[in-house]
């Protein structure tokens, strides 16, 4: 019954059928309250607290102004209305993703794991190439080999989620569940590397982390369990080590831009933002135009020879000669790590009011079939031989590697437009009676609303035209995504036009002293105020925090003469610094 109520609405969108009554309508939204009941009792029985109420939020939030005509199955409230509920919607009814009985944990489906395992491939195949290996070690770590880098622990401790009993016996020692690897892997690294023959060590583990301690979880964003990779590396010359650093971090700049087309800046993290125990991190930031803040997307860290230190990861001199005794040399270390929050930042980056809106390189299904045309006059034999000339189709596309499926589900041509709309297919082609009279098939882009994103192929093209159109799709997404993050890049040389360009949803270029103190003064300063009260950190009025120093510097900052941007501050600047609301 659901089905069919929602096929109804769907068609009705889609301008193929009248008016339903009032008695249908009213019916269509007694259905809709009851699916939305079962779903909210079946999230409140199973879960904790915590679990349960974000379960129902995501379920039965109000919206604050509905989409005027969305189908039920749609998403009902626009993306610049109510961003958080717009982004819950798209994840769910795109099926990318749903809610698990534990608050903050989340169920990757096979739409938005195909991605991470696109990412993976593209990443994998370019760290195998420049030499590093994968590897598997635990997830659990002692409390003893945690606490050994103090500096390293302070920046996870709040998060540490740890195992205190086994069954209903407590145990003598409670255990950590990594919230990242360094600790867990080096003590090994110091019994691997014996010599300087055995350098470079570059590893690398495709894994999930824990990181606890937090109220306010987000799909792909800030989750409790994520997915990424970590590569840990160690070498006997610093210059090697830094090399790596940029070589890494070019290879993230290459999944955001080459296979989900989100731009990014690279740049370098200020001391306050670096990793916790490193001597610096290199990072790729991402722009959410919807929200006007900036979003980290992977960070590459040189760690120096502070873990080697600490764990005794050390080689002989290579230098020294026969019978010279020299001491020995800690090794140099980087570490880096990509994470599926990078999924997420493409559904905020490319998603709009009618769904998601995924790159083709990362697509699950490229390219679906719907068979149009079919009415309540067609014969059966009609029926037949469309939807055998629709699988003919689906065939010539797959012999030439797209991934396509044609869609022969039985409901009307409007219900799998919305459908395959909501789930972000990039292309589709209709395909009915006049096409097959005229040799063709009608296209329709995902990207482009409306008839400015329609044509058609000539089904003797339809291989090569396709791949024409999935490769601009791709390349569009990116050049717009890219305008947009430019045009809301601010240069700002007096604070006085720092806050409104803030409040503009932009992210700003200031000359800084990169100092501690003055970042923070910065944050503080530029948070909206309501009466005496700060704005929330989460709230789109946050204060500002330093993303990155940019690699790519504008010119405009006189060494020993410009000023940093903060009035309240008296150093020189150093550089420009971005600086933005962020996630």
């Amino acid at each position: 019954m659901d089905e069919e109520i929602a096929d109804k609405t769907a068609a009705i969108n889609m301008g193929q059928v009248e008016e339903p009554s009032k008695n249908a309508l009213k019916k269509a939204n007694k259905q809709k309250k009851l699916a939305a009941e079962k779903a909210n009792k079946s999230a409140t029985d199973t879960t904790p607290e915590a679990a349960r109420s974000e379960a129902k939020k995501a379920v039965n939030k109000a919206p604050k102004k509905k989409i005027e005509g969305a189908a039920l199955i749609g998403i009902d409230i626009a993306k610049d209305e109510d961003f958080s509920d717009w982004y819950q919607q798209t994840l769910t009814k795109g099926d990318f993703l749903d809610y698990y009985d534990v608050s903050g944990c989340y169920i990757l489906k096979p739409a938005s794991w195909f991605i991470w395992e696109q990412i993976r491939d593209w990443f994998d195949f370019r760290i195998k190439k420049i030499g590093v290996r994968n590897c598997a070690f635990p997830l659990f770590v002692s409390e003893e080999v945690l606490q050994k880098e103090k500096a390293h622990i302070e920046g996870f401790a709040a998060e540490v989620a740890w195992v205190t009993h086994a069954g209903s016996a407590k145990l003598d020692k409670k255990i950590a569940i990594r919230p990242t690897s360094e600790t867990v892997m080096y003590p090994y690294y110091a019994k691997w590397i014996r010599s300087h023959r055995d350098l470079p060590l570059r590893l690398n583990q495709w894994n999930s982390v824990v990181r606890w301690e937090f109220k306010n979880p987000t799909p792909f964003l800030r989750t409790r369990e994520f997915h990424w990779q970590e590569g840990h590396t160690a070498y006997l010359k610093q210059e090697d080590a830094h090399k790596e650093v940029l070589q890494i971090l070019e290879f993230y700049a290459g999944v955001y831009e080459e296979l989900l087309a989100v731009p990014v800046v690279r740049g370098r993290k200020t001391d306050k933002e670096k990793f916790a125990g490193g001597d610096y991190t290199t990072t790729v930031e991402g722009y959410i135009a919807a929200t006007g803040r900036g979003i980290q997307g992977g960070t590459s860290h040189h760690l120096g020879q502070n873990f080697s230190k600490m764990f005794g990861i050390s080689v002989e001199d290579p230098s020294a000669k026969e019978g010279e005794k020299k001491a020995a040399l800690n090794v140099f270390q980087n570490s880096w790590g990509l994470s599926t929050r990078a999924i997420g930042v493409m559904v905020m980056t490319h998603g709009d009011n009618r769904g998601l809106v995924v790159p083709p390189r990362v697509s699950e299904i490229q390219v679906v079939i719907v068979p149009v045309g079919i009415t309540a006059k067609t014969t059966e034999d009609e029926r037949i031989s469309l939807h055998k000339q629709v699988d003919a189709l689906e065939e010539i596309l797959k012999a030439e590697d797209i991934r396509a499926e044609a869609d022969k589900r039985g409901y009307s041509p409007g219900w799998k437009f919305n459908d395959w709309e909501m789930r972000g297919v990039p292309l589709r082609l209709e395909f009915g009676p006049k096409d097959s009279a005229a040799h063709c098939v009608t296209t329709s882009r995902r990207d482009i609303e409306g008839n400015d994103g329609k044509g058609t192929i000539q089904i003797t093209e339809l291989a090569a035209g396709v791949k024409s159109l999935l490769s601009s799709i791709q390349k569009d997404l990116y050049s717009r995504a890219d305008q947009v993050y430019k045009d809301h890049t601010k240069k700002i040389t007096s604070w006085d036009d720092f806050v409104p360009a803030l409040n503009d949803k932009n992210v700003c270029l200031i000359p800084h002293c990169l100092t501690e103190k003055c970042e923070d003064e910065i944050k503080e300063m530029s948070a909206r105020v309501d009466g005496d009260e700060v704005v929330d950190e989460r709230a789109p009025a946050m204060g500002a925090k330093s993303l990155c120093i940019p690699f790519d510097q504008p010119e405009g900052i006189v060494k020993g003469e410009t000023k940093c941007t903060n009035p309240n501050c008296k150093n020189l600047a150093e550089s420009f610094c971005l600086f933005g609301r962020s996630y």
